[in-house]
């Protein structure tokens, strides 16, 4: 089956420098300019053009295999087109489908579902969101309650996700959901396909900080999916569900926001005329050399990805470390900025206007999500420096 676009070369041959040129020339000529560095994460009618465009160029699942409709691309040659997505502020589109859906059921699977719900996702017919998170079963994600029972052929599904991404956006979820209440917490949990056309599903957009709706509740109130949209074995879908964490965290570490950042506080220090202060080039550079030990530590792990070797649970320190050091960026320009540090929207700052608060924005929850930083720590100490629980 021709699950996608047939690509015309094998990027893997190519060497690295050569690779990340024909990237970077793609994105260079074609990525429109006004959406590179957006202050939110931008709702899909507003970059479904670009990923509609990678579709039809069979570039829009860089991860997956050759045979499934992917460009096949070793972890070497990802984190590279990764890379240069960041490096040119290109926008992530709602790529639940993309990043977790398809490597999963590519996994665990059966090839009826693989048959029915890839070729969509490459396509960018059917956006997938991610149904995790509940109200007190977020870092603890095992603590979650929502329910299915298993009835004649369909799961009937009961509970409450929140914190959904751009869930208003999407056709599809991926649902965990508690299968045999008895179990321990991270067993009796199944992972579950569905359609938000089903009726019983509530999608409620979250305002947030920045009056932004990124964010969503979802309730289901008697939701039925057919039995066939389980993934996995019956209760096992915590197993299925914390299979793509490694890879995740690297992608959260990357070094690329943080070097943003900088470039946003750099062009403020001039806009206030304080580049040269001697107490404000301290704080820079500190800012400046946990950035450059950040991107050392990044290598470090990238060169485990590209071999092709599992990642340990040391990785969590990339996460704390890039999401925490931006934090401190995007604090640092809203001191800087002084009297315009509060004000949201484009700035007049000197010769240009600046989105001062866009840092701010970005910054603040990237330490909560994929694992909080205190979950990060915890994983540290107990499965790194062996410390007592």
């Amino acid at each position: 089956m021709n699950f996608g676009i047939a690509q015309q070369q094998d990027w893997n041959a190519l060497p690295d420098v050569a690779f990340r040129a024909v990237v970077r020339a793609e994105v260079e000529a074609h990525h429109p300019a006004e959406l590179r560095y957006p202050p939110r994460r931008l709702r899909w009618a507003e970059n479904k053009s670009w990923y509609l465009r990678m579709a039809a160029k069979g570039w829009i699942a860089p991860g997956w295999p050759r045979e499934y409709g992917g460009m096949g691309l070793s972890p070497s040659k990802l984190l590279i087109f990764l890379e240069e997505m960041e490096r040119w502020g290109i926008a992530r589109f709602q790529d639940h489908g993309i990043l977790m859906v398809g490597p999963i059921l590519m996994r665990f699977g059966t090839e009826a579902q693989r048959r029915r719900y890839l070729p969509p996702i490459l396509a960018c017919e059917e956006i997938w969101c991610q149904g995790y998170s509940e109200p007190n079963a977020g870092s603890d994600l095992a603590n979650l309650r929502t329910e299915a029972r298993l009835e004649g052929g369909d799961f009937i599904i009961n509970g409450q996700k929140t914190w959904t991404t751009l869930a208003h956006d999407a056709s599809h979820i991926i649902v965990l959901a508690r299968t045999d209440k008895t179990a321990k917490k991270q067993m009796g949990i199944s992972f579950l396909l569905l359609d938000l056309k089903t009726p019983g599903v509530t999608v409620r957009p979250i305002r947030d900080l920045a009056g932004h709706d990124e964010f969503c509740e979802v309730f289901f109130e008697n939701v039925r999916t057919p039995a066939s949209n389980l993934v996995g074995e019956l209760n096992q879908g915590w197993n299925v569900a914390k299979s793509q964490l490694g890879f995740e965290r690297i992608h959260i570490g990357s070094p690329k926001l943080p070097e943003y950042g900088l470039q946003v506080l750099l062009a403020v220090a001039r806009a206030r005329g304080v580049e040269q202060d001697a107490l404000f080039r301290d704080r820079l550079a500190q800012l400046q050399l946990d950035v450059a030990h950040l991107g050392d530590i990044y290598t470090h792990f990238a060169a485990i990805v590209g071999r092709g070797e599992p990642l340990g649970p040391e990785v969590s320190l990339l996460k704390i470390w890039a999401t925490e050091t931006f934090q401190r960026i995007a604090d640092l320009i809203i001191e800087t900025a002084g009297d315009c540090g509060g004000l949201a929207g484009k700035v007049k700052m000197g010769d240009g206007h600046i989105e001062v608060l866009a840092p701010f924005y970005k910054a603040r929850p990237t330490s909560i999500y994929g694992g909080s930083n205190e979950i990060q720590r915890n994983i540290l100490a107990r499965q790194v420096l062996n410390l007592p629980g």
